[in-house]
């Protein structure tokens, strides 16, 4: 299996707190690539793949993930964390937003959202 990405994803706040942290992360070089409103990454034009997530909810899910994962195939992965025992908090399905995901809480606790994009 191969991991495309990993992605911390911070709790804000507010949109204050969102728009705060974009300019504060624009200090290092990272742009705004995508906003839904409760959703904001910011990316590294020079490594698109370094990313930070900032959400002030969860829209779709009981809870705001720690991290994002994704993975090439997030149904083989969504099989095998099944198999483990490891405890699921939201089921795999598809997003609007054109993602497949489900969220898993890892030993240490963290809520992990893994994901891959649909074609």
């Amino acid at each position: 299996m191969s991991v495309r990405r990993v992605v911390p994803d911070i709790h804000a706040d507010s949109a204050e707190s969102m728009a705060r942290s974009r300019d504060f992360y624009g200090l290092m070089g990272l742009e705004e690539v995508m906003h839904q409103g409760w959703v904001m990454t910011l990316a590294s034009p020079s490594n698109p793949t370094a990313q930070i997530s900032f959400l002030t909810e969860e829209r779709t899910a009981p809870v705001v993930p720690d991290l994002s994962v994704e993975v090439e195939d997030v149904d083989a992965v969504y099989a095998d964390v099944v198999a483990s025992g490891a405890e699921i908090l939201r089921e795999l399905r598809d997003e609007e937003w054109g993602v497949r995901r489900f969220f898993v809480r890892d030993p240490n606790g963290r809520v992990v959202n893994v994901l891959g994009h649909r074609p």
